[in-house]
């Protein structure tokens, strides 16, 4: 049996797509990131009146047949309709064609939490109207591997098609995995990100009792202020964000315009809580990625927080980069939450982080932590607050932490051939 060789592949960003609650494209995401607009409201895709939560990161103006034909949008869960929107968005970004000679190796791999909390609606129809009345395709509408399936379907690709989920980690738990995937020779080209549609009064209700999210209903537009001494809790945000990654060997034979690279990930479990955070479970997690990516923590311009706006989040994370970067680098290094803009998208958080991250450093501009107005002393580093600001960019660390203690942290680098 003879022993078979197999070369490593860097893997590219060659395209971008977002559905965000500040834009639901690309370019007006980055100019609401690069202008601190505020994407938090008061829920309108239904009547929240009666939930101790009413405000959420809602997508605004959306209209799912801009991508899909009416009944196949009809047939697809909010989730994946975004999901598709921003992997379509990457892929025209990216200029790459779909054709019968490359279709076998471009493929999708998606974070998301499909839509368990939106099954409450079906479980009435079973129980007031009987088993004959149920609809016949809520696999194929609200399960969760419908984000991959839909965008990879209906762009007729036949790579390998993954769905993750490790709670608020699964949008850059995906980038990992995809990153493996060409690393490996597995795939040539990958549309990865994350995408979530969690804004039920389901998930309002029960988070909303957990005491993660904020409860200032009066005032969403301030509700959003992660690393403040005043915040209160996070903000269910909605949307997603989805990257074209490929091999340098395909990017640069198409001549494809090169964003940057993805270079390492690095993941860990915290195994002490079902909800507190530990800040050397996500320590771990950075100076993993950091090793992965072969670089130091001197080496990193900006880190995009995952920055929720909980008490504790906010507390442990800063924490734990001054434990990953030593304390004199944690001090030095550039750091914001976009997700002051956003609020937090659960599984697809990591997925418009990626996109933000890539973003900053293409435009050397660190977006801003808005609402960032009573500086808490236990989160006491390098804060970009409430205006973005000009600066060179060739690393960022994005980290993306779960609900439990599933960590996970994405390096992106400046491309040099």
């Amino acid at each position: 049996m003879t022993a078979t060789t197999r070369s490593i592949h860097r893997v590219l960003i060659t395209g971008l797509g977002a559905v965000t609650p500040i834009g639901n494209t690309t370019a007006e995401f980055w100019e609401g990131l690069r202008t601190g607009r505020n994407g938090i409201a008061r829920v309108a895709e239904f009547d929240p009146s009666e939930l101790i939560v009413q405000i959420a990161g809602e997508v605004k103006d959306w209209n799912a047949e801009e991508y899909l034909e009416r009944k196949v949008a009809r047939r697809t869960g909010r989730f994946a309709q975004f999901a598709h929107a921003a992997g379509v968005q990457a892929l025209a970004d990216g200029g790459l064609e779909v054709t019968d000679a490359n279709r076998d190796d471009i493929g999708v791999v998606i974070g998301t939490s499909g839509d368990a909390f939106n099954m409450g609606p079906e479980w009435d129809i079973l129980t007031q109207r009987g088993s004959r009345n149920v609809d016949p395709f809520i696999i194929t509408r609200m399960g969760q591997h419908m984000g991959s399936a839909r965008l990879a379907r209906q762009i007729g690709v036949r790579g390998p098609n993954t769905t993750i989920n490790t709670a608020c980690a699964s949008g850059t738990d995906a980038l990992g995995h995809a990153l493996s995937l060409i690393r490996l020779g597995h795939a040539k080209a990958l549309l990865a990100g994350g995408a979530e549609a969690m804004v039920t009064p389901l998930a309002l209700s029960s988070m909303g009792r957990l005491g993660a999210l904020s409860k200032r209903n009066d005032d969403p537009a301030h509700a959003s202020r992660p690393f403040d001494a005043e915040r209160d809790g996070f903000i269910l945000g909605e949307g997603a964000g989805v990257l074209l990654l490929e091999s340098e060997e395909s990017a640069l034979a198409r001549g494809a315009r090169i964003y940057g690279e993805l270079a390492g990930v690095g993941w860990s479990f915290d195994a002490t809580d079902d909800t507190a955070p530990d800040p050397t479970g996500q320590a771990l997690a950075m100076t993993r990625a950091m090793r992965d990516a072969g670089i130091e923590p001197r080496d990193v311009d900006y880190i995009n927080a995952h920055g929720t706006s909980t008490p504790y989040n906010d507390r442990t994370e800063t924490q734990a980069i001054k434990i990953a970067f030593g304390e004199e680098q944690a001090y030095r290094v550039r750091i914001s939450s976009t997700k002051s803009m956003t609020g937090h998208l659960a599984a697809g958080a990591g997925g418009i982080e990626a996109v933000a991250s890539v973003l900053a450093m293409h435009h050397g501009c660190i977006p801003p932590t808005i609402n960032y107005e009573v500086p808490d002393p236990q989160c006491d580093l390098n804060v970009t607050p409430n205006t973005a600001e000009a600066a060179s960019i060739d690393i960022v660390l994005s980290n993306s932490f779960g609900l439990g203690g599933q960590n996970a942290t994405a390096i992106f680098r400046r491309y040099v051939g």
